[in-house]
């Protein structure tokens, strides 16, 4: 009897880097893609629709992103193998995606075979890093987090907001803003909000806004 293929859903929100999966995926006779999606939203319906094996996931996508699209999806089926596909290798991107139920993670710019045995990995039941990727989660666990407030915080600093503007938005004092805009100075290791953000862009704290 001929064993199934591995089926495959693909989420990402450029038509170009859908189509380079898809080939990927078709270099193995193994695995075949039987749906793709452009959003989070998308992802969620089409897990449902097609119960596939495997959901290829990318992490920022317009409205809901990757890792709610992640957690909706586990929410209700926490068998759901997701493994993350993205352009970004922040160390907390990589620990965002894992907590949320991600079982592997691999960087668009690996090689072909990287993904192909990644999907085979987690279609078996493994949690699938590659090395880099490993070695960069496991350098966070030396390295300063920021707090869920932090982080607020620095998604309105990102925005271009002032001290004033972002106590007013959290509904907190200015001299608490301040606070937290040293404390994010402090643990990120830097003197500036222009440094400060791009140290948060490259760990993954923030984004760039789409």
């Amino acid at each position: 009897m001929t064993q199934s293929k591995i089926s495959v859903l693909c989420i990402d929100d450029h038509p170009l880097m859908r189509e380079g999966i898809v080939r990927i995926v078709g270099m193995d006779q193994d695995v075949s893609v039987v749906a793709e999606g452009a959003s989070g939203e998308e992802a969620v319906s089409l897990f449902f629709k097609f119960r596939p094996d495997i959901t290829l996931m990318d992490l920022q996508l317009k409205g809901m992103n990757g890792l709610q699209a992640i957690r909706k999806i586990r929410e209700s089926d926490p068998d759901a193998r997701v493994i993350v596909l993205t352009m970004y290798e922040g160390d907390e991107n990589i620990y965002r995606a894992l907590h949320a139920g991600a079982a592997g993670y691999v960087v668009k710019d690996s090689v072909p075979e990287d993904l192909l045995r990644v999907i085979h990995e987690v279609y078996g039941g493994q949690r699938s890093l590659p090395p880099n990727v490993a070695a960069k989660l496991a350098q966070r666990s030396s390295q300063p987090t920021l707090t869920a407030r932090e982080t607020e915080v620095l998604d309105l600093l990102a925005k271009g907001m002032r001290n004033k503007e972002i106590g007013a938005a959290l509904s907190i004092t200015e001299e608490t803003t301040r606070a937290h805009i040293k404390s994010i100075f402090l643990k990120l290791n830097v003197h500036d909000r222009t440094a400060a953000l791009a140290e948060a862009l490259r760990r993954g704290f923030a984004q760039v806004p789409r």
